[in-house]
């Protein structure tokens, strides 16, 4: 509504009442922000407001020093910039000229910090412009024209520095208008305000400047003129020789990297209670994705648990979220573990209260252990709230997701494949982020030709069902294989590693026996030649 007419101050609404919820623009229109009104522009309204006509109309100005702000006479007269009366008020005025030197436009600033404008702030360009060399080795932009007049005087008004003409969400546009000015400079500086506004204006802002010449200036307070009164001008000046070369997210300078190759790796695996997998994948860590999978019933959840259970003993906060059962389940399962017992198959008479709360405060009980109380499935973007908060609000380092499938099995459209392929980009998204673990189960499709997975069929990363992207971005994929057919052998799985991004070793990592007595799975050497099963 706006785009084409500059804010020049806030004013009173007629029709709400808000004191200063209405603005008005350069093109003489009326909008209020509180009621949402929009007064047309007035014709003689916008004669006196912009007045294009001839420098007579322009104010006299007288510089002086402004003892405040700190900036000196000498400055002022530099710039041009000083007091004058303007309809009875005493303001302060910034000149504006072109590149001819003509005075274009005057920005008067008023004792309440609204401010308005004569002339035609378009035809003037930058503010300091007029001043500056036609190229060069460096330019400083800055917010506001008192910024300009401080960064300068510190610099003793001998760099070249400018101010964008007016707000700062017209920063990048103002900017465009006299880039071909600014490329004819090695440098372009941008020093906006140290807030949140000011920095995502700079990176706006360096989008559009040509590579390797926009670098970003950060300051310890809010903005030159700020530093200039707190007396910091020498920090004001490193700010400028300091500032960093702007590249878009995500591109980094080698040069850069010293301090990232050289610092100690903070990733520290926490071992498995496996040798065998130990040695093949070194380790779980955080920041990385450790996927499971296996047919259906081989034991990817007791595997899960087994898991979690072995860095809740090595002191890691383990968030636990299992779709396929309650949360009582879950704990039973991981203080089964600890007990050797299966306790949803047992009687209360068969374990006394004590066993159950020693059992109870070495695992769920610990404060190392968070649970999600859902069943069923849950979309992705609350599933990733849910991740968020237990890393973030309850400290957890690992995260435990049984499983990928159900995210979507209850949504009715859309497809699969799909969701999965962005829950999956999310997630990776959201361990990097985070700096967490992850333990996640993922179904297998049946395989090809008539041996299926419950009777040993060797697993593959072809056969993740619903997305390639569970493969693609997990760190490692472990599957497990047991034929549950097999009568002498059904209690043995083989724990096959699929990928293994840490060092590239596949295959067999190691064998693991199931304990119908115990519910466990421990490791185990198997001997085909001798048929002699060893324990570790």
């Amino acid at each position: 509504m706006q785009e084409d007419s500059e804010f020049i101050r806030h004013e009173a609404c007629p029709h709400c009442g808000s004191s200063d919820a209405n603005a008005l623009y350069s093109n003489g229109n009326h909008y209020c922000f509180s009621c949402q009104t929009l007064t047309p522009a007035n014709v003689q309204e916008i004669q006196e407001m912009v007045m294009p006509k001839a420098n007579a109309n322009f104010l006299e100005v007288t510089p002086q020093a402004f003892g405040k702000r700190r900036i000196s006479e000498a400055t002022s007269k530099h710039w041009k910039y000083g007091v004058s009366e303007y309809h009875g008020s005493k303001v302060q005025v910034a000149n504006y000229y072109d590149d001819h030197g003509t005075l274009q436009a005057q920005k008067v600033r008023f004792p309440n910090k609204d401010f308005t404008v004569i002339g035609d702030l378009k035809k003037a360009g930058l503010y300091g412009q007029n001043l500056c060399r036609d190229g060069g080795k460096m330019i400083t932009i800055v917010e506001g024209e008192l910024d300009a007049l401080s960064l300068s005087q510190a610099f003793g008004n001998k760099w070249p520095v400018v101010s964008i003409p007016s707000r700062i969400d017209s920063a990048k546009k103002a900017i465009g208008r006299s880039i071909e000015w600014l490329s004819k400079y090695d440098s372009i500086i941008l020093m906006f305000d140290n807030d949140e506004v000011g920095q995502a204006a700079a990176l706006d802002v360096a989008s559009i400047l040509p590579p390797n010449k926009a670098k970003i200036a950060k300051l310890p307070l809010k903005d030159a003129s700020d530093m200039l009164q707190a007396g910091r001008t020498e920090e004001l000046i490193n700010a400028v020789w300091g500032a960093k070369t702007f590249r878009p997210d995500g591109i980094v300078s080698g040069i850069d990297l010293w301090d990232v190759v050289t610092s100690v790796d903070e990733r520290a695996s926490i071992p498995y209670p496996y040798t065998g997998l130990n040695e093949k994948v070194g380790g779980c860590r955080k920041g990385e994705i450790v996927t499971l999978t296996a047919g259906s019933g081989i034991g990817k959840s007791q595997l899960a648990r087994e898991l979690a259970h072995s860095l809740i003993k090595n002191g890691e906060t383990v968030g636990y979220i299992a779709l396929e059962e309650n949360v009582k389940r879950t704990a039973l399962g991981l203080m089964s573990i600890e007990m050797n017992r299966l306790l949803h198959l047992q009687s209360n008479e068969d374990v006394s209260t004590e066993e159950m709360k020693e059992a109870f405060d070495a695992t769920v009980g610990s404060g190392r252990v968070y649970l999600y109380d859902h069943w069923g499935s849950t979309d992705s973007d609350n599933l990733l709230s849910k991740i968020r908060y237990l890393v973030r609000g309850c400290g957890c380092n690992f995260i435990v997701l049984d499983h990928i499938s159900i995210v979507v099995s209850g949504l009715e459209g859309g497809d699969e494949r799909r969701i999965i392929d962005n829950t999956m980009t999310k997630l990776r998204g959201l361990v990097e982020e985070l700096n967490c673990g992850m333990i996640l189960i993922s179904h297998l499709k049946r395989p090809s030709g008539d041996k299926g997975h419950e009777d040993g069929a060797q697993t593959s990363l072809a056969q993740l069902r619903g997305s390639a992207a569970i493969g693609q971005l997990s760190d490692i994929v472990i599957g497990l294989e047991r034929n549950q057919q097999d009568k002498d052998n059904s209690n043995i799985s083989d724990v096959r590693v699929l990928k293994n991004r840490w060092s590239g070793d596949t295959g067999i990592a190691c064998h693991l026996a199931y304990s119908v007595d115990t519910g466990r799975m421990t490791e185990t050497y198997w001997d085909d030649e001798d048929e002699v099963e060893i324990d570790f």
